[in-house]
């Protein structure tokens, strides 16, 4: 059945497809010759409507290259996007093209690149409503994906807890295929069953989540589900150490993934990323300058110290840079080793509001305009707890292979201040591996809105001391 619904949604969203084009064609006329520049000269829309009908082909055709037909129950909002947008810009540059080798005069460039932006915008939208349409039915248990897990160890359980916790994913658990018999849910038999249970039930897909130690019963499996043309799908034993994109090179016919290659290490991504701060580091100076000149002149007048704070942080490739920062706090001892919490006894009273609101963060627009920050990314860390946390928790290195942020993912998501640094590793280490421009401009967004306010406690009283010894929670440690 799930099947039949998948081509059937694939036919909507190609059809639906066709019908945005000719309504975008049409609005970017409209734009062009009827808002921007009026024009009784101009060619009439049933030309535009018939070049359309050119177009749909050549759309189908790039739409489909990008996956964008496929089933997307699992993949990101944003990575959908990502692909709409380079589809249009490919077929937009193929018009333009098309338009410049045929010398089709009559058609106007102009509305050509006014259907690039419309056509996406509409697209885009489309693809959001069917996302939380579907998602919709998916909770009140409809569109279902019929699952049965091959394996009964910890690979297993911790997929079954991925899908149980995610039910707009749409998948049911139907059982699973083990030699044990102390797994969660129906048992449907043992390994040397697989084949007749596949057959009996007809399950939309088998999940192969074997632990190491019943690796040897990887072979029958896939040769069980080939034979009865049931799709399969591998849950590999390492999972933990490979990333969600991973980078696959081959050395004569066997495969070798590249675990730790990530986006930005292609240049047009770094150069895309690098723009974005120059030019919105410059804007951001701009616009907060009012801001960034009232802070330094109350901070001067009501404590003593300089009114720009520097503190040694870990960036990129675990190179050291000096991070900047409006003074929020007395002039202490523990300025490079101690840990800020949300009612830190160090804080000044204009520090504290300074801080509830980030303010204190502005002057590190001036580190991403040097290049040592980025305006997204995880959050640098002083040297001291770099050097207890990597012993620590698992893969909190990872996150120096980028540029440190102001914001970042685990950010947005909550986890600033005094919270879980694991958590927070978690969180960077997904936006490390699924860069791209528009996650960064979502997060950016994100922080416009919501980020900046955070859960640290105003001071009330001038008259508090500061504490010599502060307690420091190394695992749910604050955000310096």
């Amino acid at each position: 059945m799930i099947k039949e619904n998948q081509s059937l949604l694939n036919k909507f969203n190609a059809i639906s497809d066709i019908i945005i084009l000719f309504i975008s064609m049409s609005f970017a006329y409209l734009i062009r010759f009827y808002i921007f520049q009026t024009d009784t000269e101009y060619i009439k829309l049933i030309t535009y409507i018939k070049f359309s009908v050119i177009i749909i082909p050549i759309n189908l055709i790039i739409f489909n290259f990008f996956n964008l037909y496929h089933s997307f129950r699992t993949t990101t909002f944003i990575k959908e996007c990502t692909q709409i947008i380079k589809a249009n810009a490919i077929l937009t540059a193929i018009l333009l093209s098309l338009l410049f080798s045929f010398r089709l005069v009559d058609i106007s460039r102009w509305v050509i690149i006014i259907f690039y932006f419309v056509n996406i915008t509409l697209i885009v939208t489309k693809r959001f409503i069917l996302r939380k349409t579907l998602s919709s039915f998916r909770l009140k248990g409809l569109n279902l994906k019929h699952v049965i897990i091959a394996g009964g160890g910890q690979v297993a359980n911790e997929y079954l807890d991925v899908i149980n916790s995610n039910k707009n994913y749409g998948y049911n658990y139907s059982g699973y295929v083990a030699n044990n018999s102390d797994f969660k849910g129906e048992k449907l038999g043992d390994y040397d069953d697989l084949y007749d249970i596949l057959n009996r039930s007809k399950p939309d897909e088998v999940v192969c989540a074997l632990d190491i130690s019943d690796a040897k019963f990887l072979e029958n499996v896939v040769s069980d589900c080939e034979r009865s043309g049931t799709k399969i799908s591998i849950i590999p034993f390492c999972y933990k150490y490979i990333p969600s994109q991973p980078y696959i090179d081959q050395i004569g016919n066997i495969p070798l993934i590249n675990i730790r290659r990530i986006p930005l290490d292609n240049w047009g991504n770094a150069f895309a990323k690098r723009a974005l701060d120059i030019l919105g580091s410059l804007a951001l100076i701009i616009l907060t300058s009012p801001i960034m000149l009232t802070t330094i002149i109350i901070t001067k007048c009501t404590s003593k110290g300089p009114v720009i704070f520097k503190q040694k942080r870990v960036g990129l490739n675990k190179k050291i840079f000096t991070m900047y920062k409006f003074r929020s706090m007395k002039v202490n001892s523990e300025e490079e080793t101690g840990w800020s919490t949300n009612s830190d006894p160090r804080k000044t009273k204009f520090g504290s509001f300074i801080r509830k609101f980030s303010i204190d963060e502005l002057p590190q627009f001036f580190n991403v305009l040097k290049g040592d920050m980025s305006l997204v990314g995880p959050r640098p860390e002083l040297p001291l707890f770099v050097e207890n946390f990597k012993n620590e928790i698992p893969l909190y290195m990872v996150k120096h292979q980028v540029k440190p942020g102001i914001t970042g993912h685990a950010q947005v998501n909550g986890y600033r201040g005094d919270t879980s640094i694991k958590k927070r590793i978690d969180f960077d280490i997904y936006y490390i591996e699924n860069w791209n421009i528009l996650l960064d401009i979502s997060i950016l967004f994100k922080t416009a809105f919501k980020g900046f306010k955070n859960n640290e406690q105003l001071i009330k009283n001038n008259g508090e001391t500061i504490k010599n010894n502060i307690e420091i929670n190394k695992h749910n440690g604050a955000n310096l």
